[in-house]
């Protein structure tokens, strides 16, 4: 098990003090809010050059133009819509060092894209990886690139249904609907930990944490409607700032202690132990089920 000096207090600036990311180049999704504006913040407070890749350009612009270091770039980016994250690949030029697919969803009610699919589905999982696979060639031309697939112990509530992917049959649960993107997540990370191995491209998933302050939850209403066990006042999850839940995320962006790292999730800066039931840690074992990697793989292609 992989461990850091750094914990579940750490803050993103704690990660990476020292650092020095000067020339390397990072992509994050979502970077106009919440944990994702931490991270830019953080990586371009390293001297990385950061490109937002959002929804909202003029919420990233703002982003931008509070962030100290390099003047991050912002690009226009709908993950649910193939034909912006096709256009958003078709503008990349030059290698890649880092993608941090950090934007997402969470509990929506049902609803579809264009093409069918259910929304949280396509928004936390299918749009990164044709985002993912589309940059492959700038990932591997950076020579040892590193992607962060930003998942979240929600997981635990839900496998990836292959027979019903969509809710096209059973009865929809936006629960469970963002469990299975979150397991996606993760699965994405093992199996493109495997197929990029030879071109140096390190792939890892996290759990940030339980997050104050972002907009995740704006199709709950503080929680209401969430599950016992996200309620607030859980004995086994603590709340953490945007600094602190964006520190796993960088670490494992930018941090030298997790250099050649592949395949792995963490929490609180440090690999997660399996799963317990009962308890909001650790990492489900179906979540790191190789064949299922593989099987997630050629249906999301």
């Amino acid at each position: 098990m992989i461990t850091t000096p750094f914990g579940a207090t750490s803050t993103a600036a704690d990660v990476l003090s020292g650092v020095d990311l000067t020339g390397r180049r990072a992509v994050v999704t979502g970077g106009s809010s919440g944990i994702g504006a931490a991270t830019v913040r953080a990586l371009a407070g390293a001297g990385a050059e950061v490109t937002l890749a959002v929804r909202d350009v003029a919420a990233g612009e703002r982003v931008a133009a509070t962030t100290i270091g390099p003047p991050p770039a912002v690009a226009p980016l709908d993950l649910a819509d193939p034909a912006s994250v096709a256009a958003f690949v078709a503008a990349w030029s030059g290698p890649l060092d880092i993608l941090v697919n950090n934007a997402g969803i969470m509990a929506t009610p049902l609803l579809r894209t264009a093409r069918g699919w259910e929304l949280q589905l396509a928004t936390n999982h299918l749009g990164h990886f044709a985002l993912a696979v589309g940059l492959h060639a700038a990932l591997a031309a950076a020579g040892d690139a590193r992607i962060v697939s930003v998942s979240s112990v929600g997981h635990v509530n839900a496998g990836i249904d292959f027979d019903d992917i969509n809710f096209e049959r059973r009865p929809y649960d936006p629960w469970v609907a963002y469990g299975q993107s979150k397991t996606a997540n993760i699965l994405f990370a093992v199996e493109a930990a495997r197929r990029w191995a030879d071109d140096g491209i390190a792939v890892n998933a996290l759990n940030p944490g339980r997050i104050t302050g972002t907009n995740l939850s704006r199709h709950i209403g503080d929680l209401a409607n969430a599950p016992a066990s996200f309620e607030p006042g859980s004995t086994d999850v603590s709340w953490k700032d945007v600094e602190q839940g964006a520190a796993t995320s960088v670490l494992l962006a930018g941090s030298p202690l997790v250099a050649g790292v592949t395949g792995r999730y963490f929490e609180d800066c440090a690999e997660a132990a399996p799963h317990r039931p009962g308890v909001r840690r650790g990492v489900a074992a179906y979540a790191l089920d190789p064949e299922a990697a593989e099987r997630l793989w050629q249906l999301s292609a």
